[in-house]
């Protein structure tokens, strides 16, 4: 009997029993029990074999799985999302890009009914079928429905695991402010968890980025439960990558004592570009290139000083540039040479970014920061699921344990020499 029968029949046999059970319960418990049974049967077709079953197609292994609570008109439904040995598996059934198409449907709506929204925006809402209107009480749910989510996701704690590597970027969008149009500066946070994946750890909206302002959205993720590292508890937030925004610079340095300060070396590369122009600075970025290339600390350092070197005669003002972004563009050789390429620049939020931008042009100008907070914190939320049922995990989880061994039980100099200052 498989599991799909097993778990309708048991239903059938618990109303039997108590034929007083609320309708309403009943066809919760029945809703969950059909979805959990196609998710299982869409993992089996992946997998090429049915639980505990022996196939020549099969092509990987179930491995545990994963909570996902699923909102309803029914109710909230518990579902477990099987994890795969090898590969990822995340239903189709579950849409996981619903939740950002509601959110936009939602600002979009909010944006026409306030009167501030764009032609772009007004012909959006006449192509949904809204030619005669919108109800705001409709939209005033879904709002609500969406608002609650994302706070939810947003404050929810981050003492669950340990962060060692931290990213922080901003973006800019155009937001409706007292019967103005300004520009609020949208910064986000992600981490690599211990167990190698990326989590989405916040995000905040203010008028620029300012130091108090950086400040104050670092102290928010302490307070949520992000560690930072000491020598005594050395399992804390040990790097943070992010471009050389000096507000920023200053709010790690107050906020997360202990962790070193990686300066994105992409960004760098466009201040090069931006100081002597794209054309000339190509072979130059190439040969700045040539660091990232090495394969320990020492050649590391090494390639520093002669690239620094090589660049005083003819390019003496990039040769200062780097001189005094030394430690900071290097604060990558003192972990583990498999994490290098994953931490020595922001690309990763930089991609969310863009998806984020990707989504603010639709709507142009929001009509508030709250429509804003809406739907970024649903793009977030639902680039937080797809990496927690991503593939691979984006660090090793076995290099992570070395890096966690070598804090434990490495010599004084190594562990001093992981928790250098920024």
């Amino acid at each position: 009997m498989t599991r799909h029968q097993s778990a309708l029949s048991a239903l059938v046999s618990e109303l039997l029993q108590d034929p007083d059970l609320a309708h309403e319960e009943l066809f919760r418990r029945l809703l969950q029990a059909g979805l959990q049974d196609l998710i299982d049967a869409e993992a089996s077709v992946k997998i090429g074999a049915d639980r505990y079953e022996r196939s020549p197609s099969r092509s990987t292994r179930r491995n545990g799985t994963r909570a996902k609570r699923l909102a309803t008109p029914a109710g909230e439904l518990d579902l477990a999302i099987p994890k795969l040995r090898a590969g990822s598996f995340y239903p189709a059934l579950l849409h996981p890009r619903r939740r950002v198409d509601k959110a936009l449907w939602a600002v979009i709506c909010t944006a026409w009914i306030d009167g501030v929204s764009t032609r772009k925006v007004e012909d959006l809402v006449r192509a949904l079928g809204n030619e005669s209107g919108i109800s705001k009480s409709q939209v005033s749910r879904i709002c609500g429905e969406i608002d609650e989510v994302v706070a939810e996701f947003l404050h929810r704690r981050l003492d669950h695991t340990w962060f060692p590597y931290l990213f922080l970027d901003a973006t800019y969008l155009d937001i409706r402010q007292g019967g103005r149009v300004v520009s609020q500066a949208v910064v986000v946070a992600t981490g690599v968890a211990a167990t190698g994946h990326r989590e989405v750890l916040g995000m905040a909206i203010g008028d620029a980025e300012t130091t108090d302002f950086w400040t104050e959205f670092l102290r928010s993720l302490r307070e949520r439960g992000l560690t930072i590292s000491t020598p005594a508890a050395p399992e804390g937030v040990l790097m943070v990558t992010s471009d050389a925004h000096s507000g920023l610079k200053h709010a790690i340095k107050a906020v997360l004592p202990g962790a070193s300060w990686q300066r994105c070396r992409v960004h760098f590369a466009r201040n090069i570009t931006q100081t002597l122009g794209s054309a000339r600075s190509k072979p130059v970025n190439a040969l700045v290139s040539t660091i990232f290339a090495q394969t320990s600390p020492e050649t590391v350092r090494d390639s520093f000083q002669q690239v620094t070197a090589s660049l005083e005669s003819s390019f003496p003002k990039i040769a200062a540039m780097l001189k005094d972004a030394e430690a900071d563009l290097t604060a990558f050789a003192a972990f583990p040479i498999e994490h290098w390429r994953k931490i020595w620049s922001n690309n990763p939020i930089e991609r969310v970014n863009r998806e984020i931008k990707r989504r603010a042009d639709v709507v142009q100008i929001f009509p508030g920061r709250d429509s804003a907070t809406r739907l970024v914190g649903a793009v977030l939320q639902d680039q937080h699921e797809e990496w927690q049922y991503g593939e691979r995990r984006y660090i090793s989880d076995i290099s992570l344990r070395r890096l966690a061994d070598m804090l434990t039980t490495d010599t004084p100099e190594t562990a001093s020499r992981l928790l250098m200052t920024a």
